[in-house]
């Protein structure tokens, strides 16, 4: 099976070199997509062995960096698209149950809420709050069963790297990506995954770090994507289910 692992990165200088070790321990291919690092991230890249770099001169969004992702995949003929951050809240070591668990489904989805680990950290109220709140309007309005709407860490086959196409630049994208699937009647299934905050400080940038005007834009991606989608409301073949590794 052909298949690689993309990270999109923006001034990740400090988190780099240890997210890229861990993950050439079980990805055998690497994509990073710098969206125009200004901090040093470009150039400690250039000195990183085994790894595609595709590179945004300018900072264009978190989902135009996937974008390139999809792009490039389907281009080079990879059967299964991994996609993870580079900000440490995604275990590399999880990337084989990832895997494991794409056998008989389209896209498999990490779920931050799916079940506790002993490693959990608290999420922000805020976040916690517009995740449940997105992640039920999706579920009510599509047809899903999902239990974590944002979370980066997820595995997709050939059929959905050629059905979802993104349009949305910014945080939004999966979103997006969320109603493709349904509208698309492609399969999901969710893995339990360690809720891991960081760095609970850390900022979305502008009007963004206003809760109520993130949550206003996270319910504009969803209606323009419901409204823009070019195949009609599909229903899913099979029922959107969650999964725990065999051992």
């Amino acid at each position: 099976m052909k298949w690689i692992t993309a990270i999109p990165v923006y001034n990740e200088v400090r988190s780099v070199p240890t997210v890229l070790a861990e993950v050439r321990r079980y990805s055998p291919e690497i994509l990073v997509i710098d969206d125009g690092s200004t901090d040093g991230t470009a150039e400690l890249l250039k000195n990183e062995p085994n790894i595609k770099v595709l590179t945004h001169p300018q900072n264009r969004g978190y989902g135009a960096a996937l974008r390139t992702a999809f792009e490039y995949a389907r281009e080079n003929g990879y059967e299964v698209l991994v996609t993870m951050d580079c900000d440490g809240q995604h275990e590399p070591g999880r990337i084989p149950v990832l895997l494991e668990a794409m056998h008989g489904v389209n896209i498999v989805s990490g779920s931050r809420y799916y079940r506790d680990f002993r490693q959990d950290t608290p999420a922000p109220t805020d976040r916690r709050f517009i995740n449940a709140t997105i992640t039920k309007e999706l579920n009510d309005r599509f047809g899903l069963n999902i239990t974590d709407a944002f979370c980066g860490f997820k595995a997709y086959d050939r059929r959905a790297i050629e059905l979802l196409h993104s349009t949305e630049p910014g945080w939004g994208m999966p979103l997006e990506l969320w109603v493709q699937a349904a509208k698309r009647g492609l399969t999901v299934r969710e893995i339990g995954v360690p809720r891991l905050y960081l760095d609970p400080s850390r900022t979305f940038g502008g009007l963004m770090n206003q809760p109520d005007e993130r949550l206003r834009y996270y319910r504009e991606v969803i209606d323009r994507a419901a409204q823009t989608c070019p195949l009609g409301m599909i229903e899913c073949p099979v029922p959107i289910e969650c999964w725990e590794p065999t051992v």
